[in-house]
């Protein structure tokens, strides 16, 4: 690999930035000053120094985010803080989240620069499930909760697929679906006569809520947890 692509993904600064930081001689490789971006190196061995800080080379990232409410799932907005902007602090600008939770809606949430395994996540045609903690109105009714699990009518052109439901207590459900419609749980519960009063993801693709984490924390995914999702590294 170019150093200069290298340092680029290391979020070291863009290609210009990166060439000034060159020309600086802030850049070492195995001990010797290089200001030359053009070169090739290998980026899992050779020791790479910024500013006399070691740069390993880490191609794709993986973080869990207990998502507050109030932020949306988003790279940008003009108005509302965004799921990425949390993450700030570990100067990347390549991370994106995996699907989307509803402003409202807290829990877990997967972001990464890692666009092949998003996809897989995402694709409809994995079945990946996702759990979700539902505090309703009204204690959830036995017919409900099969309709529920057979599959439900939201308006949409087809029925939900399965769904599971799991009773917590009078007011509270585990609801496992595998798919990703529009405010599909709020929809689900409402054609069954019941309203949504709060929404938590807690499960997603077999990847547990950290229960450490705190609203509008994160921490990065353990070699467990991304062999979990069936990432290879």
């Amino acid at each position: 690999m170019r150093l200069d692509r290298f340092l680029c993904e290391m979020n070291v600064g863009s290609r210009s930035q990166v060439k000034a930081l060159l020309r600086q001689g802030l850049v070492t490789v195995n001990g010797k000053a290089e200001k030359e971006g053009a070169i090739q190196i290998r980026e899992y061995s050779d020791d790479i120094l910024f500013r006399g800080n070691k740069l390993q080379y880490q191609r794709f990232v993986y973080y869990m985010l207990n998502k507050p409410e109030g932020v949306v799932s988003a790279t940008e907005d003009k108005t509302a803080v965004t799921v990425v902007s949390l993450l700030s602090g570990e100067g990347r600008d390549d991370l994106f989240p995996v699907g989307r939770l509803d402003k409202d809606t807290t829990g877990l949430l997967l972001l990464t620069n890692d666009g092949e395994t998003a996809h897989r996540l995402l694709s409809p045609k994995r079945h990946v499930d996702k759990i979700y903690r539902v505090t309703l109105e009204h204690p959830l009714e036995r017919q409900a909760a099969a309709i529920l699990e057979q599959g439900v009518d939201i308006g949409d052109d087809k029925l939900t697929l399965h769904a599971q439901v799991s009773v917590q207590d009078d007011c509270t459900i585990l609801l496992t679906i595998q798919e990703g419609r529009y405010h599909q749980v709020k929809r689900m519960l409402q054609a069954v006569g019941n309203r949504v009063l709060a929404l938590e993801r807690i499960s997603f693709g077999g990847l547990a809520l950290d229960e450490k984490l705190k609203p509008g924390e994160y921490r990065t995914l353990t070699s467990e947890e991304i062999a979990l999702l069936g990432i290879r590294t």
